[in-house]
């Protein structure tokens, strides 16, 4: 079964919507960033996740960029 995530970017990326995908690819490194920041919290897991979901949010833009080529 796909990942929420993964049903978004498809979304997205059926869309041709480029702006959306680089918005929630910099809310998640800004999530990221901030959780890596916080002390006192074991937040290892959260932050793979965070990370797992940025690379399929860089493969959709990625998708984009192959389509803009052909």
């Amino acid at each position: 079964m796909p990942k929420a995530i993964e049903l978004i970017v498809d979304g997205y990326v059926s869309l041709n919507d480029r702006r959306a995908l680089d918005d929630l690819r910099m809310q998640r490194r800004k999530l990221a960033v901030d959780l890596k920041a916080r002390t006192g919290f074991d937040c290892r897991t959260t932050i793979q996740q965070i990370e797992e979901d940025i690379i399929v949010i860089e493969a959709g833009l990625a998708q984009l960029d192959g389509a803009a080529t052909t």
